[in-house]
């Protein structure tokens, strides 16, 4: 029963944190960035290091939210609301097959200067692991009681990581396969797959916030 639980959990953060980081939909932004690179390898350790950069990131959030929840007075049912509105936002303009405003904008792309900070901000911070990823892991690492259920939140985090440094590294031949139409179908695929999963969260919130 527990080992289904985590395995249930698993898939549930990992889907939607998939959808919401949208590596593929980020190739583009990826793409324009890295000319920055002089080298292959230099194209390697940025994908890297942005890969970290949003593990690091989901990791100190995930293990930091109930202190959060706690320090401002929130309860997770009226983050859950929050969140699910924010996820729904972002789930309507990634249907429109573009890459979220809500996660980038053009000076924040232009003000990185080196490798370093390019991993950091725009990639990791606020492109990929941005808000809706950020209020996702927090959401269900607060939910989950059992140290069963919080590794499993903790496991889909890394694989999630791990998949954002592989098509980052592969960038180029997942825009020479798909192509912009391709990469904007997906985006859009991957925009109704988190509004459905957006709207079981507000349900789920209001539920508990009355007590249904």
């Amino acid at each position: 029963m527990e080992l289904l639980l985590f395995f249930r959990t698993f898939l549930y953060v990992f889907g939607t944190l998939f959808a919401v980081m949208n590596p593929i939909g980020a190739v583009p932004v990826f793409l324009s960035i890295i000319q920055h690179c002089k080298s292959y390898e230099g194209m390697i350790s940025l994908a890297k290091r942005t890969s970290v950069a949003v593990f690091v990131t989901l990791t100190a959030f995930a293990l930091l939210g109930e202190w959060i929840f706690k320090f401002f007075g929130s309860t997770i049912d009226a983050f859950a609301i929050a969140g699910g509105i924010l996820l729904f936002r972002m789930a309507l303009e990634m249907l429109s097959g573009n890459l979220s405003t809500v996660k980038i904008s053009h000076e924040e792309e232009e003000e990185a200067v080196n490798l370093s900070e390019i991993a950091i901000v725009p990639l990791a911070i606020p492109l990929i692991s941005g808000p809706g990823s950020i209020t996702t892991v927090m959401i269900h690492m607060a939910k989950n009681a059992s140290y069963l259920g919080k590794a499993a939140v903790m496991l889909a985090i890394l694989i999630t990581s791990f998949l954002v440094y592989v098509v980052l590294r592969s960038a180029e031949k997942v825009q020479q396969r798909l192509g912009k139409v391709g990469i904007r179908l997906i985006t859009r695929m991957m925009g109704l797959i988190l509004a459905s999963m957006a709207v079981q969260l507000v349900i789920n919130g209001i539920k508990g916030a009355f007590g249904l």
